[in-house]
């Protein structure tokens, strides 16, 4: 099983939502306004009057095959919109209770 984290600009928030719920991906935690700005490139997204973008950001738990599927598909996105930003990290996680 793995945690997956994923930091998006605004817009992109219901695509990544759609691609979940496409995988059966139901649980999940998510932010609605999350500030921050990338390692590699393009604008912070702060809410403020100079860098007005904000963020949000979803974590779920998924099976290994799902969670493989999930992160190829907002690969995709990301490569579809790359002056939006969207990253995404997982990590092993143990079981649940």
């Amino acid at each position: 099983m793995k945690a997956i984290f994923l930091a998006c600009n605004q817009a992109l928030y219901d695509e990544v939502l759609q691609e979940m719920t496409k995988l059966g991906l139901r649980g999940y935690t998510s932010w609605d306004e999350v500030v921050g700005c990338g390692m590699k490139d393009g604008e912070p997204h702060l809410g403020d009057y100079v860098w007005p973008t904000l963020n949000s950001a979803i974590i779920t738990m998924a099976e290994d095959d799902k969670a493989d599927k999930l992160m190829e598909a907002v690969r995709k996105i990301d490569e579809e919109n790359p002056q939006l930003g969207l990253r995404a990290f997982w990590w092993q996680i143990g079981g649940t209770f």
